[in-house]
């Protein structure tokens, strides 16, 4: 049988990071994908020495180009693509009313068009095999988070992009998955921008007591295996808020504006 070949970007940490061992260890071809090719290169090393197939492709995904580039490669060195996980995404933690708008573009540029032009390159050829698309949300993608303006707006532009693609598939056997996992074990909080667009530095979280990487990609990767539409982790901060969201949205306004005040520097009054 030919081996089934995954795409993952923003692959050289965190939850991307893990979905490559993930799949390595399912036997998939697995092509990394992330600006830091050198991160890229360590993981790329360590599965080459498990005699795992893989490709790096160093790419920034707010470039339409580097996008495209990235399914040439693939195609060129595997001849198929079967499940392309929109991983890469950047955050941000900055009062609305605070914030250069720039931030908010480059959230948009990475998070949603990156996604938009990963998938509509990777199309044709997930087509071919019916195979699967997968946007890593948020629970940002569900509701409103203060403080992460830019960040919600994008992750439910990337959900809406991608339900919508998934109606206009239901004849052609494409798969289409989006996975909100809850607050990360990740560097994705480290990386987050500031009003004026730094990297925030420390992370305002505990990160030991939020779910592993490690987890979270197995939860997708079984999520894929099992052609599932939507995958929300996380019972308290996420399938509860969802629920709270459409039953009891003034009560979940509430509780969210609260719960994000009590973060170290909040923007917001408890």
């Amino acid at each position: 049988m030919q081996q089934k070949v995954v795409i993952i970007t923003g692959a050289s940490s965190g939850i991307g990071k893990a979905l490559a061992y993930e799949y390595s260890s399912k036997g998939y071809a697995v092509v990394l994908a992330a600006r830091n090719e050198i991160k890229l290169k360590e993981i790329h090393d360590k599965l080459q020495s498990k005699e795992s197939a893989s490709l790096v492709v160093k790419t920034d995904v707010s470039i339409e180009d580097d996008c495209k580039n990235m399914i040439q490669q693939t195609i060129e060195k595997f001849g198929q693509i079967d499940i392309l996980v929109n991983n890469a995404g950047l955050s941000m933690r900055a009062s609305f009313k605070d914030v250069d708008l720039d931030v908010l573009k480059k959230l948009m540029d990475v998070n949603f068009w990156g996604t938009v032009y990963s998938t509509k390159y990777a199309l044709p050829y997930l087509l071919k095999t019916k195979g699967s698309v997968v946007g890593v949300l948020s629970i940002a993608g569900f509701l409103g988070l203060p403080a992460r303006s830019g960040y919600s707006a994008s992750k439910y532009a990337m959900r809406g992009f991608l339900d919508t693609l998934r109606v206009e598939n239901l004849k052609t056997g494409l798969h289409v998955l989006v996975a909100a996992p809850g607050y990360t074990a990740s560097n994705i909080r480290n990386t987050a921008l500031t009003e004026h667009g730094q990297a925030q530095g420390e992370s305002p979280r505990n990160e030991e007591k939020m779910m592993s990487s490690e987890e979270v990609a197995k939860r997708i990767a079984k999520a894929v295996d099992r052609k599932k539409a939507e995958l929300i982790l996380t019972f308290t901060e996420g399938k509860f808020s969802v629920f709270l969201k459409k039953f009891f949205p003034r009560l979940l306004d509430k509780l969210t504006y609260f719960y994000i005040s009590k973060e170290p520097n909040s923007p917001f009054v408890k």
